[in-house]
């Protein structure tokens, strides 16, 4: 990772080496119910109207099946399929077994050629987290004391000893993650 939290790569690409940038993943995270996915719904527009492409990542540690029974793709995965990718002119999706819950680094590589993304989990990770606490919630912060934590978002009077943005601030936090990340000179990139 390097300092501003994307990585960089070496890829071979039609037979020569090309060094990928990968951008930086933020995870945001939180007790159940603090609003974690109403905060990555805010936050996607107003990063895109800065000329960011932004991805996302859900973490789910029960697992999910995103394919409906009878549908093509899922008969492929039912009948012993490890990988399934359904291709249409407008999106790509894939459907892929895996031994052990991947790493954000691992599934980094899947958003080349984006500017930033937003995790929701992985709060027991090492990268850079947005803790969003809501006063209401009698618990006690996830990341207190995480050398991880960049920022947290809550209605509460709380000194974590990072910023704090308040849950209607989202052009604060959006200024605040393209300034930590140097954002305001990514370029668009292509996916080629």
């Amino acid at each position: 990772m390097n300092d501003k939290g994307g990585e960089t790569f070496g890829w071979l690409v039609d037979g020569a080496a090309e060094e990928v940038h990968l951008p930086p993943m933020v995870s945001i995270v939180g007790h159940s119910g603090a609003g974690k996915t109403t905060l990555i719904e805010r936050l996607i527009p107003s990063l895109k109207a800065r000329g960011l492409a932004v991805g996302t990542v859900k973490h789910d540690v029960h697992g999910f099946d995103m394919d409906r029974p009878g549908k093509d793709s899922w008969r492929h995965k039912a009948a012993g399929a490890s990988t399934t990718v359904l291709a249409s002119p407008s999106r790509v999706a894939m459907v892929m077994d895996v031994e052990r819950d991947p790493l954000p680094s691992e599934l980094a590589p899947l958003f080349r050629g984006l500017d930033i993304v937003l995790a929701e989990g992985y709060k027991r990770g090492d990268r850079p987290k947005v803790e969003v606490f809501r006063g209401s919630d009698r618990q006690e912060p996830l990341c207190q004391g995480d050398p991880n934590l960049l920022a947290v978002v809550t209605d509460k009077n709380w000194d974590g000893g990072v910023p704090r943005f308040d849950p209607e601030d989202i052009e604060k936090l959006a200024d605040f993650l393209v300034s930590h990340f140097g954002l305001a000179r990514a370029r668009r990139r292509s996916y080629s």
